[in-house]
């Protein structure tokens, strides 16, 4: 796809994480696409969560950030709202701080920049459900026209149907839109199976950047230090694995991996770098599998810099997801040069970016629900250190070819330059919850 240079836009980018307020992959990725956009000569105005130390107002790095004050109606929203919301119980907080955060940042929006202060957008972008209903309230009350990220889905995280509000949400957003732009032909697919409108559905993957993730970044000492952190010597090899520790993420299989791995390869190490709800659960198998001292944890959120020294210091990093529409932290872990295994059963995007057979193998793929098959791959890297070695340098030309922000910022731009041009945006109604597709 070539993106139509002289086109620059005004974007109002909705989402509901955003520095220095990160929780995840969502706001990573509005970090670097903002800042690429506004580097590109385009403008953008955030709307985002204000946990309430923030300022209301801000620019950041050429980004106009706004983030509303909320206030807690948690105990007012059950009195309405459906049976399904009822059942979050203490999560309905989480609910209330989306839903206020939502109308808030949809009138500042409508009454403030664009009828107060006179701004003209070419379109507004939502990321996810957390943030779809400003899109369906600015879709109403304007007409700019709408495009809809999907990162992921309530069936795909909930490994089910999960909360009926949630994807009444993700639904009506998709017919609201003009445009649906999701992160992986096996999101695309995904979406196409439960009833989603095709047509609309574009794929533009995320990015990295490879300036930053770069291995000649990293200090030796550094690096050396963050084994020795975790009692990983120097003829021990260490696995890493980051992100969410959720049962998605396959980090339980990982674990029960071990003891399979080092029945071959006894000076191995794995190190697990996240928070979630699987803490203690991997904490407790580790114990009843005898192998706590070959798997050290570190449960927090890691600093991005502090996560780059940890890619370098690792010789091979695993992902065994089962849901994973993309995944950055495998575009991270490529670009600092480390061969890959990674989850490839599913909806599961890695499989789009790690090569796994031929001249430009960067890794593995295997089930990510099959401890055996997870062993069998990370055995596979440590069974060569130069292929090895081999397969981490395809890994960053591939990043280089393939997958920077700059890369996804154009196509992104070039999508929203189309509805500009378009003199047919559609005007889809929001479909009655009866009608909601339930397969």
């Amino acid at each position: 796809m070539e993106f139509v240079g002289d086109v620059r836009v005004r974007i109002g980018f909705f989402v509901w994480e955003y520095p220095p307020a990160l929780v995840g992959g969502l706001g990573t990725y509005a970090d670097y696409i903002t800042r690429e956009y506004v580097s590109m000569g385009n403008d953008v105005t955030v709307f985002t969560l204000n946990p309430g130390n923030l300022k209301t107002r801000e620019i950041v790095k050429g980004v106009e950030v706004h983030r509303p004050l909320i206030v807690d109606a948690s105990n007012v929203l059950p009195m309405f709202v459906t049976e399904d919301l009822k059942k979050w119980g203490t999560n309905i907080r989480m609910f209330n701080d989306i839903f206020i955060y939502n109308v808030l940042s949809a009138t500042k929006f409508i009454n403030s920049t664009i009828k107060k202060e006179g701004c003209n957008y070419d379109v507004v972008c939502v990321h996810d459900w957390l943030s779809s209903i400003a899109g369906i309230i600015a879709k109403n009350e304007t007409k700019v026209p709408l495009t809809f990220h999907v990162h992921s889905t309530e069936w795909g995280r909930a490994g089910g149907p999960g909360s009926e509000v949630v994807s009444y949400l993700e639904y009506a957003t998709a017919q609201k839109a003009a445009k649906i732009i999701t992160v992986s032909h096996a999101m695309r697919e995904d979406l196409s199976r439960h009833g989603w409108p095709d047509a609309k559905i574009s794929v533009v993957w995320n990015g990295v950047d490879p300036e930053r993730y770069a291995p000649n970044n990293c200090k030796a000492e550094e690096v050396e230090a963050i084994r020795a952190r975790y009692g990983v010597k120097p003829d021990e090899k260490m696995v890493l694995f980051l992100g969410r520790l959720t049962w998605v993420k396959g980090v339980g299989n990982l674990v029960q991996a071990m003891p399979m791995i080092l029945e071959e390869y006894p000076k191995t190490k794995l190190v697990i770098l996240g928070k979630g709800e699987q803490q203690n659960d991997i904490v407790e198998t580790a114990s009843r599998l005898g192998i706590s001292d070959k798997v050290a944890c570190k449960f927090e959120f890691v600093p991005e810099k502090e996560r780059i020294l940890h890619y370098a210091a690792s010789d091979v990093c695993v992902f065994p997801s089962t849901y994973e529409p993309f995944g950055i932290v495998s575009l991270e872990a490529m670009s600092m040069g480390k061969p890959l295994v990674v989850g490839a059963q599913g909806v599961v995007g890695f499989r789009e970016q790690v090569i796994s057979s031929g001249p430009d193998q960067n890794g593995v793929h295997v089930n990510g629900g099959n401890a055996a098959d997870i062993a069998w791959g990370i055995k596979e890297v440590l069974s060569d250190s130069e292929k090895a070695k081999r397969w981490g340098e395809n890994g960053r030309k591939r990043v280089l070819q393939y997958f920077t922000w700059r890369k996804a910022a154009e196509q992104t731009l070039h999508i929203y330059s189309l509805l500009q041009q378009s003199q047919e945006l559609g005007d889809f109604r929001i479909p009655d919850l009866e009608k909601l597709p339930t397969k």
